[in-house]
């Protein structure tokens, strides 16, 4: 079962965040995944949307961000973040805990999103991020 879900574009203005919050929100209450697959959904999806805005479009509020969802097998939810940038090189990301890097106020984003997703694939030189969500048995 494949299911698209209601897709959301927007400038890129860091104002636009409660959008997506909102938008994550509603798919809690619809879908009633758990507490613990929520905050992991809300986070990294809020981080992809964050890297659109801020590395992708360069915070050009004449850019757009898209948020697609899906919902595939049941039991998994895949949000997509795209951005108008010009991509970046996703295979060679400094490490962010690597104690060179602890103290940096960046660079953390797509460590979260790894690390909080159960899968995490990137599109067209990393202007598109595909984020994997297991929902496990939806209540």
């Amino acid at each position: 079962m494949e299911k698209t879900l209601k897709n959301i574009t927007f400038s890129s203005s860091l104002e636009n965040i409660p959008l997506v919050e909102k938008y994550v929100d509603d798919l809690y209450e619809e879908y009633r995944f758990s507490q613990e697959i929520y905050g992991n959904i809300l986070i990294a999806t809020l981080e992809a949307v964050n890297n659109a805005i801020i590395h992708g479009n360069k915070k050009d509020p004449k850019k757009e961000v898209i948020l697609e969802v899906e919902l595939k097998n049941a039991n998994c939810l895949v949000m997509r973040v795209s951005d108008d940038g010009q991509g970046f090189d996703f295979n060679n990301l400094p490490n962010p805990v690597a104690p060179e890097n602890i103290e940096r106020p960046y660079g953390r984003g797509i460590f979260l999103i790894k690390h909080l997703a159960d899968k995490c694939i990137f599109h067209d030189n990393g202007k598109i991020v595909e984020i994997h969500f297991n929902l496990g048995k939806l209540r």
